[in-house]
């Protein structure tokens, strides 16, 4: 008997083990990007198509209007697409913290209309004020200023221009919510200003005080948040820089799109950092020296990606 029940005893022992091994060996799902060539609307609204399953309710769509004339940004056609793609949408922006036409509404909304953004409204997310939003674990800020017109908003669609920047050294997915969802007059104070000085984080410090920013929109929306950078016409400026923003020299790529913004980000760089030398050079060089890889990795720290990801092309 004592023999029967040590052999029983030896057997649920090896099961747990078992068990256990397997389940501390289960290899993590990896977050898919989906890619395409096609730069054109049909090919945004087809990517689009393959994260969208969560979005839903009222959508905001976050892209870029750019500075007067800006000879980078987003077609209007495609733009429009995907607007009249997603049912509820509307197109969101808000004012800015350097000179420009775009530092209040008024002239923000003159830009539009130069711009070709007539078709739709566009929300001014920060024309009635800002809110504060809560920046789980963060070490510089514990809550971020966005533009109160945020909390009107079931979801979120990122429509991002990926390109070089002045100081973030690169402008992705990340980039766009952190300074475009925060309110011209504090939350990108808050990311800019130290002390006295309106440009006063730099390098580092001022990729964590972006990242923060981002996370504090990505906490709010939860699952219902999406990621689409398109890789063309990426000039070494952003296109804040409006028409004189270096002329591009890498070649257009795609679209990429996911779930997961450290993974759309990340392969969006790996695209870039696989350019032939004579087209990347420029472009990591500005990423390089503003240090901007330092966005990936403190996303990485604040637990919102691993970076590693899945690239599925859906030409093939």
């Amino acid at each position: 008997m004592k023999k029967l029940l040590t052999v029983l005893l030896g057997s649920i022992l090896m099961a747990a083990c078992q068990t256990a091994s397997q389940v501390k060996e289960a290899p993590v799902e990896k977050p898919i990007v989906y890619f395409t060539q096609d730069i054109s609307p049909e090919g945004l609204v087809k990517i689009y198509d393959k994260i969208s399953k969560d979005i839903d309710g009222k959508v905001a769509i976050k892209f870029h209007t750019g500075e007067p004339h800006g000879p980078n940004i987003l077609p209007v056609p495609m733009v429009k697409a995907l607007w009249e793609h997603i049912p509820n949408s509307t197109l969101v922006e808000t004012n800015v913290f350097y000179d420009s036409p775009r530092q209040t509404t008024k002239g923000h909304r003159e830009t539009l209309k130069i711009n070709g953004w007539t078709f739709s409204k566009v929300d001014i997310l920060d024309e009635d004020g800002a809110v504060m939003l809560p920046v789980k674990g963060g070490k510089h800020f514990k809550e971020m200023s966005m533009g109160s017109h945020v909390l009107n908003y079931d979801s979120l669609v990122v429509l991002t221009h990926f390109k070089g920047h002045t100081m973030g050294g690169y402008g992705g997915s990340m980039k766009n919510i952190a300074i475009g969802m925060a309110d011209g007059k504090i939350g990108k104070k808050m990311i800019h200003q130290k002390g006295d000085k309106q440009w006063g984080y730099t390098g580092a410090a001022f990729q964590e005080n972006m990242v923060e920013s981002a996370k504090a929109t990505i906490d709010h929306f939860g699952k219902k948040i999406v990621y689409i950078n398109v890789l063309r016409r990426m000039s070494v400026d952003c296109d804040c820089a409006g028409t004189s923003a270096a002329e591009p020299k890498a070649h257009d790529i795609g679209i990429l799109a996911s779930t997961n913004i450290v993974a759309v980000d990340q392969a969006s760089l790996d695209q870039v950092y696989a350019l032939p030398e004579h087209e990347g050079h420029d472009l990591k060089e500005r990423i390089e020296s503003r240090e901007g890889l330092r966005q990936i990795s403190y996303m990485k720290e604040l637990g919102m990606g691993t970076g590693e990801y899945t690239l599925v092309d859906i030409d093939k």
